[in-house]
């Protein structure tokens, strides 16, 4: 069985047999000092940023790259207040949130992708992506979530209370971020991508509750508005969301993130066997700081775990000073093992 790199993804996704696991693991830091670049410089322009995906790729045989860099770009453009670091990612200015004041919601425009700001950078990405490896390797694009983004808008703190303080509030904010998000979304599949991951971090920092009543129902939509545009999703929701696994299986996304404090097998239980689930080694103690073997022997239990309804990598970003011997550990797994 001869595939390239984006047909075995696309044919895995699809529930049809492929030659070996596809591997999928998120390297952002990593990537600049692979072809040692100051972060800053990753962050902000789109060659570096594909010269170092690109790099990474074919050095350690991922069968994607991806457009991902930091959760500032949209939040940026809307008018946010962020930090630039030499070698570190851009941050929000949580004490100066855009929305520290409520009603400014309602003066808020959603900036246009393609209006030369930091969304266009990325989908500047995707298209230079897509003029180089567009039919060998897939492209991901990147969006940030409806609890992510309304919690780089508001502020990670202020949002918390916003919960029970202003209900109505929250559900006007994520719908401006829902609106937003797949404006930029459908940017991005129009330049070339054919995933669109969608990150939302700050979802793991509620309980069950609130993510059923509050942030679900606008993942949900903005998952079916990717679809509805052509693309695939992939899901990637760091933290602990052992009490979220459930309602995330139901949004139906092609592929599932896990980072390492949710179990797989649970995932899997709670799922169940059709959803291409994606991780979850600790990026920290495992990928970065424990040996080759015992690398090798993790992620055979993910995949033991998972079964072959499985994607190979991390439970999130590769850190920076891994070892190149330990990630080829893992990508050895899956160059030379069969779902």
């Amino acid at each position: 069985m001869n595939m390239n790199s984006r047909t075995r993804l696309l044919t895995h996704l699809q529930a049809q047999p492929v030659d070996r696991l596809p591997l999928m693991p998120i390297t952002m830091q990593f990537a600049a000092a692979h072809i040692g670049v100051p972060y800053r410089q990753y962050a902000t322009d789109y060659h570096t940023l594909v010269e170092a995906q690109l790099k990474v790729a074919e050095n350690f045989s991922f069968d994607f790259v991806s457009a991902i860099s930091d959760p500032a770009r949209e939040a940026a453009d809307c008018g946010a207040d962020i930090a630039l670091f030499d070698d570190s990612p851009p941050a929000l200015k949580e004490d100066n949130a855009l929305l520290a004041d409520p009603a400014s919601l309602a003066r808020l425009k959603i900036p246009d992708p393609e209006g030369g700001g930091r969304m266009t950078d990325r989908l500047n990405a995707v298209a230079l992506f897509k003029e180089k490896v567009g039919s060998d390797k897939l492209i991901e694009g990147w969006v940030e979530g409806p609890m992510a983004e309304s919690a780089d808008l508001r502020g990670i703190n202020t949002i918390m209370l916003d919960f029970y303080d202003d209900p109505d509030f929250i559900r006007d904010l994520f719908a401006f971020v829902l609106e937003m998000e797949l404006l930029f979304a459908r940017a991005q599949l129009r330049r070339g991508a054919d995933l669109i991951g969608i990150g939302d971090a700050a979802a793991s920092l509620v309980g069950p509750e609130i993510y059923e009543e509050f942030v679900w129902p606008y993942e949900k939509k903005l998952v079916d508005g990717i679809h509805a545009a052509g693309g695939l999703v992939r899901l990637h929701i760091c933290g602990n969301t052992t009490k979220l696994l459930r309602k995330m299986g139901q949004l139906g996304c092609g592929i599932v993130d896990l980072d390492f404090p949710a179990a797989i097998a649970d995932a899997r239980a709670q799922m169940g066997p059709k959803q291409v689930l994606l991780g979850n080694l600790d990026p920290v103690k495992v990928v970065r700081n424990s040996t080759p073997e015992h690398i090798t022997s993790c992620i055979a239990e993910c995949h033991r775990a998972a079964g072959a309804r499985y994607i190979v990598g991390a439970g999130c970003e590769i850190p920076r000073d891994t070892p190149e011997a330990n990630l080829r550990a893992l990508c050895d797994y899956a160059l030379r093992t069969k779902p």
